[in-house]
């Protein structure tokens, strides 16, 4: 294995597209409001780590319970739909009730640890070394790190009033993305659905 610099930037990027913590600033907020505050250390450790295993064993994991990627991503995007609605509409679907409060769950995952995530992992090491995409993932960890540990002073820089348009903004934005996710990922089983019959 060889580090190429190149790669984990290219990497980099990649993944922090798909995980959007920036973007996802309005969830953790309202998260904050409803659970109180987010252990930023916590979820960060425990969205690396779960990354991490994936990285090396996901496929054949979703594999041992007969799941593939298609559906997986489809299940997430139930998930990123039901949370949308919460932004949307105002109204209290999960409960966060954990001793780690949304710590854990949503943050960790499926927010940062997600099925996007999952399966731009897999994508990736088709294309570059595995010890490129680690330094870009852990990179991105730190990056995350930051902004959840700092999501207090942007709440008070921007006010409720920011807040709130913001929370409705990225609710539409997260049903978008939940039903692109979902559509994406239907058209890839149907296709395949398709090709059996054929052959």
């Amino acid at each position: 294995m060889e580090i190429h610099y190149l790669e984990i930037i290219s990497a980099f990027i990649v993944l922090f597209a798909v995980i959007d913590i920036l973007g996802s600033l309005p969830i953790i907020l309202d998260l904050q409001k409803k659970s109180g505050p987010i252990k930023a250390f916590q979820a960060t450790s425990v969205a690396f780590t779960i990354l991490i295993i994936f990285l090396f064993v996901g496929e054949a994991l979703l594999g041992l319970f007969g799941v593939d990627i298609s559906s997986f991503a489809i299940a997430g995007s139930f998930v990123l739909l039901i949370m949308a609605f919460e932004m949307i509409l105002g109204i209290e679907v999960f409960r966060y009730d954990s001793p780690s409060g949304a710590s854990i769950v949503p943050i960790a995952f499926p927010l940062i640890a997600g099925a996007g995530s999952f399966t731009t992992l897999l994508s990736l090491r088709a294309e570059f070394e595995t010890i490129n995409i680690i330094i870009a993932l852990f990179l991105n960890i730190v990056v995350v790190f930051f902004v959840l540990k700092s999501s207090n002073f942007v709440e008070r820089v921007i006010g409720q009033g920011g807040i709130y348009i913001l929370k409705k903004f990225f609710g539409i934005i997260l049903l978008a993305m939940a039903v692109k996710l979902f559509m994406t990922n239907f058209g890839n089983i149907v296709m395949e659905f398709i090709s059996g019959i054929k052959a």
